[in-house]
């Protein structure tokens, strides 16, 4: 006799993922905590009060950004296709037809519809797809986990994000997991577009490639706020996430979705070698190379420095930067949405000889020997 599925956890998913695409295992928190702006949310963070205790206010882009946005988008759709084909062929070589998606919340979740979306037509797999909270220094959502585990094996599950910087998450989620079913490969844990750190062999590639889900927040993302740890969500809950429902006239997950989506089917069969890869050969790791820029600028807290496009990103839309480094060789096409950000934000721009990535966000110190 088959065993008892325990009852399904009822969730309540305002966002406009739709349920065949992803189940969020997330607390519906909206309207609970006020989100904070950038300069107060970045001075709280570096007194010591965790970031996943609080929202920050959401990034208005300006027309012109959203123009950069677009310009992304038509110029990169065929590389984040390749990528998301690659990585898909990887995930089906490793766990064929019993494969579970786990993405991490909120960067992983289009990438996991994606990847869901291509074994679905490549192999007729209809993967089940969640998405999951991990916050740094908090790890995973345990919550979360214990549902996931109580319906699927651990060998089916195949964890999901967006890209790499130098891999902090990936170590964090690796601590995580750890505790809930032992030791894993790390080279083959998370699955993610970008890897120019080198840290994961399923990756769609280890070159810092623009994706342009990374240029904007909720508004590609379901509507969702990044997640949060807050007092009052109980033990046995999931981690929180506000939706903004107010910024439905500016969603546009599914035309970031069905645009890789389109560029997809016109590719042919990728097999699973990387869409394009650097030369890594010899290069230092990508938290060696984060040492380094560390001690050239006099940076006493490597978590202020944030490697790659995406991670770059996200400094400039809900940080508060003190420079942003651009590789020396980089194309301007591969950064002009940074340089339009850095601009707006009057950020000085440096040309840096960065090996791994195309550019580096530095978070700006603003309390005493940091």
């Amino acid at each position: 006799m088959p065993p008892v599925m325990p009852p399904m956890i009822p969730i309540e998913s305002r966002t406009t993922f739709r349920p065949d695409d992803v189940l969020l295992l997330l607390t519906d928190i909206t309207g609970k905590l006020v989100p904070q702006p950038t300069e107060e949310r970045e001075r709280l963070i570096q007194s010591g009060v965790h970031y996943s205790e609080m929202l920050p206010l959401e990034y208005i882009p300006s027309d012109r950004y959203i123009l950069e946005y677009y310009r992304a988008l038509d110029t990169f759709a065929d590389a984040a296709a390749r990528a998301v084909a690659v990585v898909a062929e990887k995930i089906y070589a490793k766990k064929q037809r019993e494969t579970v998606l786990v993405s991490l919340a909120r960067a992983g979740t289009p990438v996991g519809v994606l990847i869901k979306r291509y074994l679905q037509r490549q192999y007729d797999v209809n993967a089940t797809h969640y998405t999951i909270s991990i916050v740094r220094g908090r790890g995973l959502d345990t919550a979360a986990m214990r549902h996931i585990l109580e319906r699927h094996s651990p060998r089916d599950i195949q964890f999901v994000d967006g890209w790499i910087g130098k891999g902090a998450v990936l170590e964090e989620l690796a601590s995580a997991v750890r505790v809930f079913v032992g030791e894993q490969d790390k080279r083959t844990l998370l699955a993610v577009l970008a890897d120019p750190a080198n840290v994961t062999d399923m990756c769609g590639t280890h070159d810092d490639i623009p994706i342009a889900s990374s240029f904007l927040n909720s508004t590609v993302c379901g509507l969702m706020s990044r997640t949060v740890i807050r007092p009052g969500i109980g033990e046995n809950e999931f981690h929180g996430v506000a939706f903004y429902d107010e910024l439905k006239h500016e969603d546009r997950t599914y035309e970031f979705i069905d645009r890789i989506e389109s560029c997809i089917s016109e590719l042919g069969a990728p097999g699973t070698g990387d869409a394009t890869s650097v030369a890594i050969s010899g290069l230092e790791s990508g938290f060696e190379e984060v040492r380094q820029i560390a001690e050239c600028f006099g940076i006493g807290d490597i978590n202020f420095i944030k490697p790659g496009i995406g991670e770059a990103t996200r400094v400039l839309l809900r940080r508060v930067p003190d420079m942003l480094l651009i590789a020396e060789k980089a194309e301007t096409v591969l950064v002009s949405h940074l340089i339009q950000l850095a601009e707006e934000k009057n950020v000085p721009v440096l040309r840096y000889p960065l090996r791994r990535y195309s550019a580096c966000g530095i978070i700006k110190a603003l309390t005493p020997d940091l």
